[in-house]
């Protein structure tokens, strides 16, 4: 967007080029002012009967805007003329009239005119536009006129509304277009002095004083870092004084004028009075508090002598001393004594400067040079701790509450970690439960073939243990410990301080464990106490297979004897052992530096998958029996989801469609075992007829009878003991696989 062409601008770049001719001057056509001819047209820009239009001439070239309007040829073209004007004054007696300069200018666009004052410092009257751009009427009795170019010109006086305005000059672009339209330019003149500003000045210049003269230049400072302030975080140590404490402060440094400002940070509830400034913006003196000064000793410049003037109106000057031999100096904080582990001086206290800002870094980085910018902590250091002593244990209630009564005046009860109870609380399949097949450990022979499951819930650290029952052993079975929390052994009964129980790391396969004065031996452990183990290595280390196998990989000198063994061992050459065979071999092969767990885990590791054979009876009624634990019914709308799914309506889906929506639905059985499912019912092609399916796993519609538990005989180990853990974790192992993996060998 162009900006209007103001006095001083180039003018257009057709004006010069074209030749005005005098004949011409400025008139109405089509209520448009235009350039035009002595004759003037009649209405609508026609000529009138019997009279003879004279070509109209423009300073545009033919084709160029001769058919457009003036304010199209002349947009943004102003003129500029420089006046003045007399106001009198009549109530004053230092002046009887005031000289008031003006700028006049005269848009040729629509003839308007505006007037402004340009502004003088101190001159006490408003100035600025003096008239408002407008068309100005002609003084009476032509008041129904307007003024156009025709009526200016220097070196005469033009009245606008009352104001004889004089002037005196023009610029450039005004004299080139006035003598291009045939106006005849008067010399310029002077504009006269105001005689009240003269007087001023000469008052002005006899007060100002004499060499020498000592000039403050503090403006280059203040341009150059107005708004930029350095920050330090600091801190007075009051705690030697009575009812004194620490106070941390926030120093601001203003690198435009070098005074210092202080704030205090009040902490929230300190009971101390908030005060808006610790020290309020001014210089800081080093050696403060300085005293009390006479009067003139804190000067900016000393008077060496005064003197009456030799003008006529006796102005009083004088001299100053540019040695200054009484003046006081003070020295004040600068941006160079300031840096972090530095003590200031704030009127007798102490401040350390601990901490500053990024932009204080960045600016002594870059003036300075320094680099090292190691903080403080403005904290105290923490008070010392008191050991409470509390009375020892009565023997009355649990320790907890023998211990909450010694806390509070109104004794409460413990609270439980209720996050770690909802977190490893028993949800679907995953139980949160640890569960070990122990034997007990007794001289007795009536106890030695007794055996024990042993529950730890990882919710509350409890643990449970369970006799199962035998018939026609002559022992009772059933819970030998109800669930509860056991204390490690050895520990004083009566002491103050809480007893250690037992924790879940400390239970593993091949580890003794006394509980309240017995000995269990840990033979094995479920298939989720294994898994949850193996997960959880840095709790179990003996369940990590890379540290078993470098146990493993040590022994690699006797990997022939290793052979052998395993060759006799496998008789049948099937290239699998039995898991207690396997046992005997690592553990004499090893020397006693792998324990049950390590073995455990490798044998697991290389275990042979246990061979689908159950009966499809057998396998319809473990899943009745899981829906019947867990009172799953929604069979209609798994059913129905079916027949949503069926687009073709062939009353089949695909296998992995059944899998998703039983998942969906949280069907209460395993992976493997839903699998396991699937198969049975799953046709050449992969599809499942859903109706079928869903039929036969209806437990309420089709039930079938209930399994019985095969009988538990300790000597065949390889049974499955039903809810409780095995007595073995796998039954074969491949022990090609392993001598491959490990040991690098390969059998013939």
């Amino acid at each position: 967007m162009s900006l209007p062409l103001l006095p001083g601008n180039s003018f257009n770049r057709n004006v010069g080029k074209e030749k005005f001719h005098k004949s011409q001057h400025w008139g109405f056509c089509n209520n448009v002012r235009m350039l035009v001819s002595d004759a003037k047209p009649g209405i609508g820009g026609e000529p009138l009967p019997g009279q003879k239009m004279k070509p109209k001439s423009s300073m545009f070239p033919t084709g160029d805007g001769t058919d457009a309007p003036s304010w199209v040829a002349f947009d943004k073209q102003v003129l500029s003329f420089d006046a003045y004007l007399e106001d009198e004054v009549p109530d004053k007696s230092q002046e009887n009239y005031r000289i008031r300069r003006c700028k006049i200018y005269f848009y040729l666009e629509d003839d308007t005119i505006q007037v402004n004052e340009p502004e003088l410092k101190n001159s006490g009257l408003p100035q600025g536009t003096f008239i408002r751009r407008h068309r100005i009427p002609l003084p009476p009795p032509d008041e129904d006129q307007f003024y156009t170019v025709d009526h200016f010109n220097i070196g005469i006086d033009i009245v606008f509304y009352g104001r004889t305005f004089k002037i005196y000059d023009c610029d450039t672009f005004t004299q080139n277009f006035l003598r291009k339209i045939g106006v005849k330019l008067n010399p310029p003149g002077q504009c006269p002095e105001d005689p009240y500003m003269k007087a001023r000045r000469e008052t002005l210049e006899c007060t100002e004083p004499l060499r020498p003269y000592e000039p403050f230049d503090t403006l280059k400072q203040f341009l150059k870092y107005d708004g930029k302030v350095l920050r330090f975080f600091c801190l007075w140590d009051d705690s030697v004084s009575l009812f004194g404490d620490r106070r941390e402060l926030i120093l601001h440094y203003f690198l435009a004028d070098d005074t210092i400002e202080i704030k205090e940070l009040l902490p929230r509830d300190s009971g101390q009075n908030a005060m808006s400034l610790f020290l309020r913006k001014c210089k800081l003196p080093k050696y403060g508090p300085p005293g009390v000064y006479q009067p003139g000793q804190i000067t900016d410049r000393t008077v060496l002598n005064v003197y009456c003037g030799l003008t006529e109106t006796g102005v009083i000057g004088f001299l100053l001393d540019k040695y200054k031999p009484e003046k006081l100096e003070q020295d004040f904080y600068k941006d160079t004594d300031l840096a972090i582990g530095t003590t200031i001086n704030v009127w007798g206290r102490k401040v350390l400067l601990c901490d500053c800002d990024e932009f204080t870094k960045s600016y002594y980085k870059t003036k300075y040079g320094v680099e090292n910018f190691t903080s403080i902590s403005c904290k105290p250091p923490p008070p010392p701790k008191i050991e409470r002593k509390f009375p020892p244990y009565t023997g009355f209630g649990s320790e907890e509450d023998s211990l909450s009564s010694c806390i509070g005046l109104m004794p409460t009860p413990l609270k439980k970690n209720f996050k770690k109870l909802m977190e490893k609380d028993s949800y679907g399949n995953i139980s949160n439960i640890l569960r070990f097949f122990a034997k007990l450990i007794t001289d007795r022979c009536a106890d030695v073939d007794r055996l024990f499951v042993i529950s730890y819930f990882l919710s509350d650290d409890t643990i449970q243990v369970f006799e199962p029952i035998e018939k026609n052993s002559g022992l009772t079975g059933g819970t030998f410990l109800k669930r509860s929390r056991v204390k490690k052994p050895g520990q004083e009964i009566f002491k103050s301080e809480l007893s250690e129980y037992i924790q879940p790391e400390e239970l593993y396969v091949g580890v003794t464990v006394n509980i309240n004065g017995y000995l269990f031996l840990l033979l094995n452990a479920d298939e989720y106490t294994l898994n949850y183990m193996e997960k959880n290595l840095d709790k179990y280390p003996f369940s990590n297979f890379e540290l078993a196998m470098q146990k493993v990989k040590d022994e690699e000198s006797k990997s022939i004897e290793i052979k052998q063994v395993f060759r006799a061992a496998d008789s049948d050459n099937t290239m699998m052992v039995d898991y207690n065979a396997f046992r005997e071999i690592l553990m004499s092969l090893t020397v006693g530096k792998l324990i049950d767990q390590e073995i455990i885990t490798i044998a697991r590791h290389y275990r042979v998958p246990d061979e689908p054979c159950q009966d499809f009876d057998v396998l319809i009624a473990r899943a009745h029996e899981y829906f019947k634990k867990n009172d799953f019914q929604n069979f209609d709308k798994l059913l129905a989801n079916c027949v949503y799914e069926d687009r073709a309506k062939k009353n089949v889906l695909p296998r992995k469609d059944i899998r998703r929506l039983c998942k969906s639905s949280r069907l209460p059985l395993t992976d493997d075992f839903l699998e396991s499912l699937l198969s049975r019912f799953e046709d050449s092609e992969g599809q499942i007829n859903y109706e079928s399916f869903f039929s036969t796993l209806n437990w309420r519609a089709n039930p079938m009878p209930e399994l019985e538990a095969p009988p538990y005989l300790k000597e065949r180990c390889e049974e499955i003991w039903l809810g409780m853990p095995s007595p073995v974790p796998v039954k074969y192992i491949n022990y090609v696989a392993l001598l491959k993996d490990m040991l690098g060998l390969e059998e013939d």
